[in-house]
Formats: C-alpha cells, structure tokens, sequence
C-alpha cells in the first residue's frame, strides 16, 4: 500500500545510518591498533550504501521507482598508513618507524555528526507520518 512507502524508506535509512554509526564506532575504537590478525594496523572501514529499486510493474503501474536504501557492505579504505618514529615500540620496524592506522579521528567525529543528523532527520519523517495518518483517522470520525 502506498500509504506506508513513507515509513519503509525512512526504516530502510535508519536501518543504513545505523550501520554506518557502528562502522565510525569501530573506526574510533581501533584508531590506536597497530597489530590486527592479518599482522599490519587497523584499516580504516567506510558503510557503502546504495538506492533500492523497486519493480513498478508488480503494483500496476511501469517503471522503475526508489522504493529506500541498503547497505551493499562495508569497504576498507586504501589510504595509506601514518608513520611514526617509535623505536621502543614493540611493532617498530627496523628504522623505529611504526605504521599507525589510517583513522583520522577528526573525519569520524564529522561523519559521526553527518550520521547522526540524518539518523534524526529519519525519525522525524516517521513521526510526521505516523501523525500524518492518525489526523487522516480522525477526519474519518
């Protein structure tokens, strides 16, 4: 019913921001690790997300129509490592150099901000729809 497409794309949003608040999260909890299981530092991860189509023609009508968004995974980023002279730490290499990870907490803190603005921004849309129908039902009295 096209009455509830409102809410199902503001869910599918809070559902994309949420991933992308837990990716900062675990972004700034690893911005110190420089020993991961695959041996270097931590690398950085950025939420990729992507529009979800929908099929028009399934409800009557022809065409493709944006039906929200999902989360198609999460991506490492390629930039490079920072470099810090440290000879006394124990993941120096053999010049006292230790690679740091690529987390720039300053980057986190704005997308964290950008996340949650639009986690907000979702849940208003929600709430404006849910009072939206209610005032809907009440014409009907």
């Amino acid at each position: 019913m096209k009455i509830f497409d409102t809410l199902s794309i503001s869910a599918s949003g809070l559902s994309a921001e949420r991933l992308r608040m837990d990716t900062i999260a675990s972004n700034v909890a690893n911005a110190n690790t420089t020993r991961t299981e695959d041996g270097g530092p931590y690398r950085r991860k950025v939420a990729v997300f992507r529009e979800r189509l929908e099929n028009e023609m399934q409800r009557g009508s022809f065409g493709v129509k944006t039906s929200g968004v999902e989360a198609v995974g999460i991506q490492e980023d390629d930039s490079p490592f920072k470099k810090v002279y440290d000879p006394g730490h124990p993941d120096a290499d053999g010049d006292g150099y230790v690679e740091l990870p690529n987390v720039n907490l300053l980057n986190e803190m704005v997308d964290m901000i950008a996340a949650t603005r639009a986690y907000e921004a979702n849940v208003t849309v929600i709430n404006s729809s849910k009072g939206m129908y209610a005032k809907a039902l009440e014409i009907g009295k």
